[in-house]
């Protein structure tokens, strides 16, 4: 085969497999199956009301989610913790960034890349970049906020800080363990960034025993490139393959968009290498440019085909979660109730605390305070 001959082909395996979504910019409109309802206006205050009264973040609002009105109208809401600027640019992410992107953005993996980037990163960490260290009184307030919308299922998220030397996991254990003592009752999911592959942040992480360990691979390895340049495949499905070899073990999830350029044979692939690296559920969902400057939709998927690969991941295994709204934090407790009841309570830790510190976590997390006070600071 000629060269030109072999660029053609690789191009038309590169494109959607199949011919029935929508394409941006060929259709005026989004399909009818992708329109948002109006959310219950009260509720939605009532919800907003209370992360405003404890200044706490949100992803709904920072990442400009498609779902914020029936969450907020159901009194619920995804916890965005370590500040509201990341230190990844992320082309399809509304989320605030810190400015300076230079040539180290992509580093190989391995201790010395991840001390580097957080040099640098730490010397841009200045009030001009939005950047700082945690907020200590933070996990306090997500235990209150949650307190008071009575929530049985958490979900924490963060930005990616990699600024900081331990990418933030100390800050998700605390507010692990300050949900645990304001309501034991409650199952607590997380949603991690990579930690620039550092095991230890992982480890300082599920120590703290979340029920729900979610680490997103967004989209198949081939746009990487262009969706998220800083981060790296290979490494988010080793973060998962850990979390699932982790005791006690907590449920395992994975996220992916689609509609960003994605072959259907390309993301039957990630769905084999989730099954593969242990993984329990895989959230599937539209992609939807949040802001000007994201990257552009380059197909609207049908329900049929999100009806398709939940079929795909049962035969695989694995519990696929499909359609055009999910998100990896959408009706999570629904998510985590089709989990037999006997693997859940495997995963449940105790809630004892010692010297205001999980026992656990101390070691895996060195000498940052853990803190647990539910009195959040005026």
């Amino acid at each position: 085969m000629s060269g030109r001959a072999d660029s053609v082909a690789r191009r038309a395996a590169a494109r959607p497999t199949s011919g029935t979504g929508a394409r941006e910019g060929k259709v005026g409109r989004k399909p009818a199956w992708l329109k948002v309802r109006t959310p219950a206006a009260g509720a939605f205050r009532a919800t907003a009301g209370v992360l405003a009264d404890l200044r706490l973040h949100t992803v709904c609002d920072e990442a400009r989610c498609p779902n914020r009105g029936e969450c907020f109208s159901a009194g619920t809401a995804t916890f965005l913790i370590i500040g509201d600027v990341c230190t990844r640019h992320c082309r399809f992410c509304a989320v605030g960034h810190a400015p300076g992107r230079g040539e180290d953005k992509v580093l190989e993996d391995g201790a010395g890349a991840v001390r580097l980037r957080r040099q640098k990163m730490g010397e841009a960490a200045d009030a001009a970049t939005g950047l700082g260290a945690p907020d200590a009184d933070e996990p306090a307030r997500v235990a209150a906020a949650a307190e008071r919308l009575g929530l049985r299922h958490v979900v924490v998220t963060s930005v990616t800080r990699d600024d900081l030397e331990d990418g933030g996991a100390a800050h998700f254990a605390a507010t692990i363990a300050a949900l645990r003592a304001a309501l034991p009752q409650a199952t607590v999911e997380v949603l991690v960034p990579d930690f620039g592959g550092d095991q230890g942040a992982l480890d300082c992480v599920l120590a703290a025993r979340p029920d729900v360990l979610n680490h997103n691979l967004e989209t198949v390895p081939r746009l990487y490139s262009t969706a998220r340049p800083e981060a790296d495949y290979e490494r988010s499905l080793e973060l998962l393959r850990r979390a699932a070899a982790a005791q006690p073990r907590p449920l395992v999830k994975t996220g992916l968009m689609v509609g960003l350029g994605e072959t259907a044979p390309e993301v039957s692939s990630v769905l084999r290498d989730a099954a593969a690296v242990g993984v329990d559920v895989v959230t599937v969902g539209q992609y939807l440019r949040p802001r000007e400057g994201c990257l552009p939709v380059a197909r609207y998927v049908t329900p049929a085909e999100f009806g398709a690969l939940e079929v795909e991941g049962r035969e695989l295994g694995l519990r696929v979660v499909a359609g055009p709204f999910v998100r990896s934090s959408y009706h999570a407790a629904d998510v985590l109730a089709g989990r037999p009841a006997a693997q859940l309570s495997a995963g449940r830790p105790g809630t004892q605390v010692v010297a205001g510190r999980p026992a656990d976590v101390a070691g895996a997390c060195g000498a940052v305070e853990v803190r647990v006070d539910r009195r959040p600071s005026p």
